[in-house]
């Protein structure tokens, strides 16, 4: 599963703070998104439903944002970007991160109903590419919604989605400077 490590280099300028996950959880960084519900100036936040227990005569309502975005699932779909938080709802000791907001930043990840930051942009430390990467040498999507090189076999149709910068090191990981379209 492709994952990204906290060395990067992204301008404020190049994250979407806009969408929320519409897949399933958890949802690990580092995996590339597609939009399923654009965004819309009229739409105002929605009711996920209530964030944990319910008791009679009590309202306890979680309100999230509308637009979502889903993992790219095929390598010709075109991708929004790159997710920088995981998303999830329970940390390490199945403990639902929507009560304890401290931990949940610091595992940096988002929950669900919430907008998740997407960067469009960027250079980051890469694990998960599949084949042989070289530096300079395309970065297509894969399947798993991480990386694909050329000649591992990316096909014509698959999406460019920038270019390595070195091979994959010892321990797996490469360094991409990536550039979505979407």
């Amino acid at each position: 599963m492709p994952t990204i490590r906290p060395f990067r280099d992204v301008d404020e300028h190049n994250v979407k703070n806009l969408y929320s996950w519409g897949g399933t959880i958890p949802a690990l960084k580092g995996q590339f998104v597609q939009i399923s519900s654009g965004w819309d100036s009229d739409q105002e936040l929605a009711e996920i439903g209530s964030p944990g227990a319910t008791y009679g005569n009590t309202v306890s309502l979680r309100y999230g944002t509308k637009p979502t975005v889903t993992g790219v699932l095929l390598s010709g779909q075109q991708a929004l970007g790159i997710l920088l938080w995981d998303v999830r709802e329970v940390d390490e000791n199945g403990e639902r991160l929507i009560f304890n907001r401290t931990k949940q930043h610091q595992m940096q990840c988002a929950l669900s109903g919430q907008a998740v930051p997407i960067a469009t942009r960027g250079m980051f430390l890469f694990s998960g590419v599949q084949g042989t990467p070289i530096a300079g040498q395309p970065a297509y999507l894969h399947n798993d919604g991480g990386l694909v090189a050329a000649a591992a076999g990316a096909t014509v149709t698959a999406t460019k989605v920038g270019k390595f910068l070195g091979p994959k090191d010892s321990k797996g990981w490469v360094l991409v400077d990536v550039e979505c379209n979407g």
